[in-house]
């Protein structure tokens, strides 16, 4: 089971305050002299390309009360250019990180409408909006029982959605960094390197992470 390392608590007692309370910005997370937050391992990703892991992670999603959700698009560069994402679909347990490549030769629709379209299962994530958008029109999903914690954590000392960063620094008194370079990535292709891997993974399951600390702080949202 994934569990995040020991934080100073000088450090993060200034954060553990109700997040409609909070005011950071990226500037202040820069200057914040905050431990760097250790993510999911690879040994915790399993990338999707295959009947048998797909099955696998519909198992393991699916008895899942909320799972961590986002997906990644090959960036456009020309203006008018018209993406062709989503080229990655990631979702998230406790304790593991799935990915499901769209551009497989095996058909993983079935398996993520299955999953995305369940009532069952609550999905969490930051900025859903577009995700949502995607899904529908590249691949006919709508998914089903959706929790924007960008909207769900904005307070009136918030200017616009929180942060995936915000949040951390907020719940964990960590710092979330993550590399622009790997962001703008190739999400098409077929050989997804580890460091595309293990940021896909996290955007997910940071987000169910940051979720279970939410409920913690405030027992009554549910």
């Amino acid at each position: 089971m994934y569990s995040s390392p020991p934080v100073d608590a000088a450090k993060t007692n200034r954060y553990r305050i109700k997040m409609s309370d909070v005011v950071l910005n990226r500037a202040d997370l820069a200057d914040a002299e905050l431990p760097a937050y250790q993510g999911i391992q690879l040994d915790q990703v399993t990338l999707v390309v295959s009947r048998v892991l797909a099955a696998t992670a519909m198992q393991a999603l699916m008895a899942a009360d909320a799972i961590g959700f986002d997906s990644e698009s090959k960036p456009t560069f020309r203006k008018g250019e018209a993406s062709t994402g989503p080229h990655l679909v990631q979702l998230a347990t406790d304790a593991h990180a799935y990915l499901f490549p769209i551009s497989q030769a095996f058909d993983v629709r079935s398996a993520l409408q299955e999953i995305l379209e369940s009532p069952a299962v609550l999905k969490v994530g930051f900025g859903l909006g577009n995700d949502r958008s995607v899904l529908k029109s590249r691949l006919n999903i709508e998914p089903n029982r959706l929790l924007d914690l960008g909207e769900k954590l904005r307070g009136p000392g918030h200017r616009g959605t929180v942060g995936a960063k915000v949040a951390v620094a907020h719940f964990f008194g960590q710092k979330l960094q993550k590399s622009k370079k790997t962001g703008t990535s190739n999400w098409a292709s077929p050989s997804l390197s580890e460091r595309q891997l293990l940021y896909a993974a996290n955007d997910a399951h940071v987000a169910l992470r940051l979720y279970r600390a939410w409920l913690l702080s405030d027992p009554q949202e549910d």
